[in-house]
């Protein structure tokens, strides 16, 4: 078991892997909670079991720190290229909520010709051999007893390798995987026939176990000039791939289309993107569905990522998803940071826990858009029809009748064409001989058996995918580019107790930083360069800019490497100002009604820290049932204390911003020394707040405590009921 407080032990993980086997195969769906359950105090329609640990959304704590997990899987796409990073970043995922963790690939892996050993890094996030594989599922089936929750593993098998990864996949547990005929011809360029037959063999594999298939049509708007034309051919892709996969022997159930909204603001997208959406549904009632935000769209701006994330996933609700796949919200700036997958899984499980149960208020017009559903499936209709005159699908692609950006039936004549006889391995499907016998199973087609023999494997005593003590283990051939090369550098640093910052790699050095220049775009993305450079960083990058006005100023965001290590030893730990648990706080201020005294003292006119402490709209002592009288800004020392005597207050409240020539520790002292005079200092708390005074310097000066930069009403509260017992033992 994984202790919470402790890092996962990536050397434990890559112990003994060549004994290691899956734990179980095949995908897992959420276990959803009848309509109507509770969760704390509240009531909801659409979740599914809680974690046994996790990371609740950031208010959750005003709610009993609840953290209700919607029904819907949530995906997390983590993209390092080091597989022992993206393991730590998975177990932060999965207590965020993520059962989907989905490590997304480059071009390069598409493009193998077999199985690999060794570490290909560089090559792309896939954990691509059978020992990363390995790791990361063996690493995943302790993260998922951490959590309480079963996690799917998935990654893509593509390419003229796809039949060995799929063969791969099923024997080391991956749970779900990327495979689409038409992905490889189109964006891959393999030959047709090759990548169907191909998709024929990995299907029938991937069915065995009962992986998750998504398909991979939605890469058409992605590629597309215009994205919203191809809809009508989004609807025929993703018709061809089910169906194919049905003949191949997957069960429906295991066929999730991934479906992404075409467009995206400044076009009216909710008029394009609901009946888009809509229409597949009902098209391929009974499939799953994988809903993914519309990557085309991401700039480098992580706001604007975020709202299409939100929007995206509000169309989830209003229809429907099995699995809400989430983005890196920083994937326009090639920087896969740790935070921001977090941040992704956030959006999703915030956005769909906020719309718990809408379909029950909010009902889509179904007169309004059946108009637009119905001319959808007709286009979809049309394009089939003439796909089966032409001649089919091979002869569809010679004429380049996909990704065309005409709006079907219209053609621009812009599509991606394909040759049947061309393209990346084309001439490697030949017939099989009449005498054909593969002894292995899950096998695709005809395949002559000797009589009497229903399992084929049984011919040599079973094959990898029913007994695993055949799979061949092979650990690194690379001696410079392996895992344990790396692993070196962290124990090192582990050993001389050491860190830096890191945004995907332990320790790798990279932060961000970001600022405002009054400044053209241009001459504030020198400006912010040179800052870096003053402050000693390096590898400096601007990984945005954001025009806040032509002439008046320039937002940069900027990505660089710290050249220091931190010593861990020598940190100090700042001291957390203990709360009380609000119920006691109030249970007190209830049997013992307290009144305070509050102003700026001196000559400060500064008052917004002291009412956010003060009233209830911002969760400040009056929340408590503690009464107060504020006297304002600019208050002389004695008025405080002479009110204080008025009114029976138990404690005074003293603002002091301004700090030049050390006058807010002459307000301190001469608010002890007057409390001394009118004999009332050993009957009064007096606490003293300001963005410069800690408890150590307001103690030294008299007062009972000192708070700083970042107070809440709950810490002063807090203080004063812990401070008030006190009092009364004595």
């Amino acid at each position: 078991m994984l202790d919470p407080k402790k890092p996962i032990d990536i050397d434990e993980i890559l112990k003994d892997l060549d004994k290691y086997r899956p734990k179980r195969k095949g995908w897992t769906w959420r276990k959803k909670l009848p309509e109507g359950s509770k969760i704390g105090d509240y009531e909801y329609y659409q979740v599914s079991e809680n974690l046994e640990n996790s990371i609740p959304l950031p208010a959750a704590h005003y709610f009993g720190n609840i953290d209700p997990q919607p029904e819907v899987v949530i995906t997390s796409e983590i993209a390092s290229g080091r597989f022992e990073d993206d393991i730590r970043r998975m177990r932060m995922a999965a207590w965020h909520g993520a059962d989907h963790i989905m490590v997304i690939r480059t071009l390069g892996q598409s493009h193998y010709d077999g199985l690999i050993e060794g570490t290909p890094e560089g090559v792309g996030g896939i954990p691509i051999t059978r020992k990363q594989l390995r790791a990361t599922r063996k690493a995943l089936d302790l993260i998922e007893e951490e959590v309480g929750r079963p996690i799917n593993f998935h990654s893509y098998v593509s390419g003229v390798a796809g039949p060995e990864i799929a063969v791969l996949f099923a024997e080391e547990g991956v749970n779900g995987a990327h495979q689409d005929p038409q992905y490889n011809v189109l964006y891959r360029g393999i030959n047709p026939i090759r990548s169907f037959v191909d998709a024929a063999v990995a299907k029938k594999i991937m069915a065995s176990v009962n992986m998750l298939q998504i398909d991979g049509a939605h890469n058409a708007n992605a590629s597309a000039k215009l994205a919203w034309t191809v809809m009508p051919e989004l609807l025929v892709q993703h018709g061809i791939n089910c169906m194919y996969s049905l003949k191949a022997g997957m069960k429906k159930e295991y066929i999730a289309l991934s479906t992404v909204p075409p467009v995206v603001a400044p076009m009216p997208e909710f008029r394009y993107n609901l009946p888009y959406a809509v229409a597949l549904r009902e098209l391929f009632d009974g499939f799953r569905f994988r809903a993914q935000m519309n990557t085309r769209y991401i700039e480098s701006d992580l706001f604007d990522a975020t709202r299409i994330h939100v929007l995206n996933t509000l169309i989830s609700r209003l229809t429907s998803a099995d699995l809400q796949s989430t983005i890196t919200p920083d994937e326009g700036r090639n920087v896969p940071w740790h935070v921001n997958s977090i941040r992704g899984v956030e959006t999703a499980k915030h956005t769909l826990v906020a719309l718990d149960g809408m379909k029950k208020y909010v009902k889509i017009d179904e007169k309004k858009i059946r108009e637009k559903v119905r001319e959808l499936k007709m286009r979809a209709i049309l394009m089939l029809e003439e796909i089966l005159d032409m001649g089919g699908y091979f002869e569809a692609l010679e004429a380049g009748m996909f990704v065309d950006n005409g709006y079907y039936p219209e053609r621009i004549g812009d599509g991606i064409a394909r040759k049947k006889d061309g393209e990346i391995a084309a001439g490697t499907v030949v017939p099989r001989d009449e005498d054909y016998m593969a002894p292995v199973c899950e096998h695709f087609g005809y395949n002559n058996l000797p009589e009497g023999i229903e399992k084929p494997c049984d011919l040599i005593g079973g094959c990898t995918l029913h007994n695993p003590d055949k799979i061949q283990f092979i650990d690194e051939l690379d001696e410079t580019d392996n895992v344990n090369v790396r692993l070196e550098r962290i124990r090192d640093m582990k050993k001389r107790n050491v860190i830096k910052p890191e945004v995907e790699w332990f320790s790798d050095g990279w932060i961000q930083l970001d600022m405002t220049f009054a400044l053209p775009e241009e001459l504030a993305e020198a400006a912010a360069i040179s800052l870096c450079k003053k402050l000693g960083l390096e590898e400096i990058t601007v990984i945005h800019k954001g025009v806040l006005h032509p002439a008046e100023g320039t937002y940069i965001e900027v990505k660089a490497k710290v050249p220091f290590e931190i010593e861990v030893d020598k940190l100090e730990i700042p001291k957390k100002p203990e709360t009380l648990p609000e119920e006691e706080i109030f249970e007190y201020v209830k049997n013992n009604p307290i009144h305070v005294v509050a102003g700026t003292v001196g000559n400060d006119e500064h008052s917004v820290g002291l009412r956010e402490v003060l009233d209830i709209k911002h969760g400040g002592i009056e929340k408590y049932g503690i009464k107060y009288t504020y006297l304002g800004t600019s208050v002389p020392p004695e008025k405080l204390i002479d009110a204080a005597i008025e009114t029976g207050a138990k404690a005074i409240l003293a603002s002091m911003i301004i700090t030049h020539n050390d006058v807010h520790v002459q307000n301190m002292r001469k608010l002890h020394e007057l409390a001394i005079e009118k004999g009332i200092r050993d009957k009064i708390i007096i606490v003293a707040g300001g963005t410069q005074i800690t408890d150590d310097l307001a103690k030294e000066n008299g007062m009972d405590a000192g708070f700083g930069r970042g107070t809440k009403g709950v810490h002063v509260a807090s203080f004063l009921v812990k401070k008030l017992k006190e009092m009364e033992n004595k």
